[in-house]
């Protein structure tokens, strides 16, 4: 039997602290995934739903975007995917009586956790202009709503459309194609809050915004580098990689501000020896950088690995690769005057590293023939995070390390499609030949002004120059920067909608008007007139494959995400769109025969996905070293080193997630492999710091983020955690602390949020 969701919500601001570990997976993931999973779904629900995850004929998880091989495990999931499934395959229903006990005055003073603990929303739910609770209503009455809104605007840019990762590609396919015939770019997406720095900087210096390596480079790989990112809990997958690589004889450099467990030891599950054994060690060499401080290690390594060049013949034999860089680069002599110029002063200020651990580092490199930089948002949410990924693509450029197997650039994508939904078209600005190709496979006219991020439809929505919000899926006041601006915001757009599977805190921060519009889950069979359906995404490493969900709807009130653009589709532009948005409803293949007529590389779509683990898009770098920049070639860079300076007394906050918890989605209170149990405001302090400020292990603090422009935002009441962080660097959890974001503290040229760089003070204050 599943529990019944929690009656009350639980304190999260007096936490039990233990030492933290050392080791990821083992038995005690095991546990801790059956007891999640059973508490939600029932033993038997349980063993019927895990083990069809990320099988060939299965469904593809609905958590992160790592790829799978082409050999299966019978359990192929992590913990934290497992607790992924479990939410959405939940036995647990919010039905409208839960809504009638509960106005929306109430759900605003519930947590996140509470509110996702509920269950699967089942019936469309409104919420009058003036009401003070969400009422049942039909969906035709519901697309009526949205249309009379839309139909309303002034201008289609008074529109914006946002999307979540987990959309498939045929529904964001159908959802871009309605958005620009409806007559607007406004495409933000969650990749603008992520990886756009990537997108941005890896389109530039190598023409394409995506990893340039598949799984099995990572298997053939001399040297791993793991930069910003913390894979034992936000890609579990990618430990038993590494353990591959491990085998293979790869070593490992892991790059971060805090020891993370996973990439210390990986007691890997589906062994014998992860299971009672020591399991394996990952990392070969820990860098613990500060934070921001990434562009000036790589820089550093560059200067070396330029002057080993320089050296006579011997060890510095080799060091670059003149070919490479001679036939397929351009603006070396440049890039390499910077890097020559790179000074050890700042580099080790900006670092916190000594002299000789980069010296190590540079060895590791110089002895391996084929490399991997991988990364994620530890690298991608400071406001110089476009340079510091470039410096990246300098540092593989200079040995050859791109379009060589076992080498490469590995950007770790975090939600599952969200790279799939910006190969469909959602992005508020698109290239030209790509609009170009809608226009003549559709016949209308795209517009071609680019459209608003998420920073930007923010800003729209907070002045009055955006007026109705869609969100296909995801939680986007939780998931943005700046909280209190966000949701002031949101509440005045005229309607705000939102497809979703469960509650969360957008619901509850509303525009006049709202509608929730439940939609069924990845773990759900979907039948449609034309039979059952089955849909694609597309993994961090540009593999595309079907996923297939076999489970009944939580409820018959359910619509599919393809079915609920299709509708709204007919009902807002009518008689007059020539697009055939009821056929498309009927059956995705013919949206997938329409995506290979506009979208390279997805030729014959419908045999391709219809092979089991479906096929790889080409990717030019990687497949001929070939770059489609504006020079034709591959591209050095040469910009200033930048860091975050830290006035004395402060430090410097990262916001990152617990192991219980994915994006925004909150599965529980516990971020075992730190010691946290039972409590999310907590504050980790390095002990030296945290003396130095005057705070006790287990005292309490509130955040006070301070900025430039002599503005300061507060997050109250944290316990401080003694924890070996890097010195002047601290960190805590999201959405909590988004509060300390500014809506204008973003990267340049990608405009993400800056929320891995944040200035604080730390004033003692007691529990709430």
């Amino acid at each position: 039997m599943a529990a019944k969701p929690p009656a009350g919500d639980p304190v999260q601001d007096a936490p039990e602290v233990a030492a933290p570990q050392h080791a990821a997976a083992g038995l005690p993931a095991i546990g801790h995934t059956l007891r999640i999973a059973q508490r939600q779904m029932g033993v038997r629900r349980t063993a019927l739903t895990l083990l069809k995850v990320n099988q060939k004929n299965g469904f593809d998880c609905p958590g992160c975007a790592w790829p799978e091989g082409d050999k299966r495990h019978k359990a192929e999931f992590c913990e934290n995917g497992a607790k992924a499934v479990a939410e959405e395959a939940t036995l647990r229903r919010v039905t409208p009586d839960f809504f009638a006990a509960h106005p929306v005055a109430d759900l605003a003073t519930r947590s996140g956790y509470w509110l996702g603990q509920q269950g699967r929303l089942t019936q469309p739910m409104y919420l009058p202009e003036g009401a003070e609770s969400y009422e049942p209503v039909t969906w035709e009455r519901a697309f009526d709503i949205i249309a009379e809104e839309l139909t309303a605007l002034a201008s289609p840019n008074e529109a914006v459309f946002y999307t979540s990762g987990r959309t498939s590609n045929e529904a964001a396919f159908l959802y871009q194609l309605f958005a620009r015939e409806f007559g607007t770019n406004n495409l933000p997406d969650c990749s603008n809050m992520c990886h756009e720095s990537s997108g941005s900087a890896l389109t530039e210096t190598l023409g394409v915004g995506k990893g340039s390596v598949l799984l099995d480079d990572l298997h053939q790989a001399d040297l791993i580098i793991v930069a910003g990112q913390n894979p034992g809990t936000n890609h579990p997958r990618m430990l038993s990689a590494l353990e591959r690589a491990k085998a293979g004889g790869a070593k490992i450099i892991s790059i971060n501000p805090l020891p993370e467990a996973g990439l210390e030891r990986f007691k890997n599950p589906q062994t014998p020896r992860g299971l009672v054994g020591g399991g394996t060690a990952l990392t070969d060499l820990f860098l613990q950088i500060r934070l921001g401080g990434d562009q000036a290690l790589f820089r550093a390594l560059n200067r070396l690995i330029l002057e080993a060049a320089e050296t006579t013949p011997g060890a510095g034999a080799g060091a670059i690769d003149e070919e490479f860089i001679r036939e397929h680069t351009h603006g070396f002599e440049e890039f390499a005057a910077a890097a020559r110029a790179a000074d050890w002063d700042e580099t080790l200020r900006a670092t916190g590293l000594e002299r000789a651990e980069i010296d190590r580092a540079l060895a590791m490199v110089l002895a391996s023939q084929r490399t991997i930089v991988c990364w994620a948002m530890g690298l991608t949410q400071h406001k110089h995070s476009v340079p510091t990924i470039r410096e990246v693509v300098n540092f593989l450029l200079l040995r050859g390390n791109v379009g060589r197997p076992g080498a490469g650039v590995c950007p770790v994508r975090g939600h599952s499609n969200v790279q799939g939904d910006r190969t469909m078209g959602i992005f508020e600005r698109p290239a030209p030949a790509f609009l170009d190709a809608l226009e003549r496979e559709f016949g209308f006219a795209p517009p071609r002004e680019h459209g608003f991020d998420v920073v930007r439809a923010i800003r729209a929505l907070r002045d009055g120059q955006a007026k109705v919000f869609f969100a296909m899926g995801g939680n986007f006041v939780s998931a943005s920067p700046d909280t209190e601006v966000t949701e002031a915001a949101m509440r005045r757009a005229r309607l705000t909608v939102h497809v979703s599977t469960k509650l969360n805190r957008s619901h509850v921060v509303t525009g006049a008007r709202a509608l929730i519009l439940p939609t069924l889950g990845r773990t759900e069979r979907d039948l449609q007139g034309g039979g059952e359906q089955f849909i694609t995404v597309e993994d961090s490493m540009g593999m595309v494959h079907a996923s297939r969900g076999s489970l009944a709807p939580a409820s018959p009130g359910l619509l599919s995400e393809p079915a609920i653009v299709a509708r709204l589709a007919r009902r807002v532009l009518g008689a007059e769109s020539r697009t055939p948005w009821e056929e498309f409803e009927k059956d995705y293949g013919t949206i997938r025969d329409r995506i290979a007529a506009v979208i390279p590389g997805f030729d014959d779509f419908n045999a391709r996905v219809a092979r089991p683990g479906g096929f790889a898009l080409p990717h030019a770098p990687r497949d001929s070293r070939s770059f489609p920049t504006a020079t034709g070639k591959a591209n050095f860079t040469a910009a200033p080193v930048e860091y975050p300076r830290v006035p004395e007394g402060r430090l410097l906050l990262q916001t990152l997630r617990s192991h219980d918890q994915y994006n925004t989605t909150i599965y529980g209170l516990d971020d075992r492999y730190r010691g946290i149990k039972n409590g999310r405001r907590v504050v980790l302090v390095n002990p030296a710091d945290a003396r130095e400020l005057g705070l006790a292990d287990g005292s309490y603090t509130d955040l006070v983020s301070e900025w430039t422009d002599g503005s300061e935002r507060r997050a109250p009441g944290f316990r401080v955690v003694h924890y070996p962080t890097a010195r002047g660097c601290a960190a805590s959890y999201y959405p909590e602390t988004n509060v300390l974001v500014p809506l204008d503290s973003t990267a340049d040229t990608s405009n993400t949020p800056a929320s891995k760089s944040v200035v604080i003070r730390l004033e003692q204050a007691h529990p709430a």
